[in-house]
């Protein structure tokens, strides 16, 4: 559950550890030097993610951490107090992800019509965070409506799934849009590689921002086009922290 009008900053790791759990703990590491509110991972199997001749099977098969590994950084992240969670891409991964007691699911904005996998994380009945960028308007109605009906607090992320995103090309306004058709949280999934569009998002009134990030401008990963470093995120919390104070509250 998130605090109403509070900022939740999700530093989005992604598979930015190359498949290295060494990695994976810097990360959440820097994320949390950083003042951001939580990491998020992604938990699949290379096999039921997507078919062997998939020209994405080799990167995301070297990008794979297993079961384990997601023990050692979910423990990690308590001792650290920075929350833990990730996108499950099957079912076994919901289940996995369950058992080590994560708050909330993230998903991707590719799955939204995956309604095998989302039914499997309403059964889990945790707070789910699911972004849009590659649905159509009725397929977010559509899972809307399931969590409402099941009565399971979400939020919805816009979302522009290019990697990376140029800043004029976000459509902020879809923002709006969503907030005027839906009574739940709509938050954004930033892929520019700056600040800017995040900073303009909060000031809109969204309140979950996520932000793909790596250790530094010279770490090699998969998205490290689209990712900013952990100095970026201090500067994006910091302003965020900032815009609260400006904009006060209405007396």
């Amino acid at each position: 559950m998130l605090k109403k009008n509070k900022l939740f900053l999700i530093a989005e790791a992604g598979i930015n550890h190359n498949g290295n759990v060494k990695t994976a703990l810097k990360l959440v590491n820097a994320a949390k030097k950083a003042g951001a509110s939580a990491i998020k991972f992604q938990t699949y199997k290379t096999e039921k993610r997507v078919k062997r001749n998939n020209p994405a099977y080799n990167i995301l098969k070297k990008c794979e951490l297993n079961y384990k590994d997601f023990i050692k950084i979910k423990n990690y992240c308590d001792h650290l107090n920075i929350e833990f969670f990730s996108t499950p891409f099957d079912k076994e991964a919901v289940d996995f992800l369950t058992s080590i007691n994560v708050k909330k699911f993230k998903v991707a904005s590719f799955d939204i019509s995956n309604y095998e996998l989302i039914d499997k994380i309403l059964q889990k009945r945790k707070f789910t965070i699911i972004s849009t960028g590659m649905a159509t308007f009725n397929e977010i109605k559509k899972v809307n409506l399931k969590f409402t009906k099941a009565k399971i607090k979400h939020c919805l992320l816009h979302c522009i799934s290019s990697y990376p995103n140029k800043e004029e090309n976000s459509f902020l306004s879809n923002i709006t849009f969503l907030k005027d058709r839906f009574n739940t949280e709509i938050g954004l999934s930033d892929h520019t590689p700056d600040i800017n569009t995040s900073k303009i998002a909060y000031l809109m009134g969204a309140r979950i921002i996520e932000k793909h990030f790596k250790l530094s401008k010279n770490h090699k990963c998969i998205d490290a086009q689209v990712s900013i470093t952990p100095k970026q995120i201090k500067d994006l919390n910091y302003n965020l922290k900032i815009y609260d104070k400006i904009l006060g509250k209405a007396k």
